[in-house]
């Protein structure tokens, strides 16, 4: 798979919650770092994700927030 973004980071899912309309995905990154995503629920079982399944995460964002 090529594509432009380059913040690429790949991990193994470790949960996966389904919704009704969403799915919440939880990558393990490494070094005790986990990654979740909020995905449609369609694309979550296109992509046949599971826990154990290596996958890349991608992030393409024109703002990201940060508080404390």
């Amino acid at each position: 798979m090529k594509i432009s973004a380059r913040n690429q980071i790949t991990g193994k899912v470790v949960d996966v919650k389904d919704g009704v309309v969403t799915a919440q995905v939880t990558v393990d990154i490494g070094g005790g770092n986990t990654i979740v995503s909020s995905i449609t629920l369609d694309s979550a079982k296109n992509l046949g994700l599971a826990a154990g399944k290596e996958v890349t995460v991608i992030i393409k964002a024109s703002d990201v927030m940060l508080g404390t």
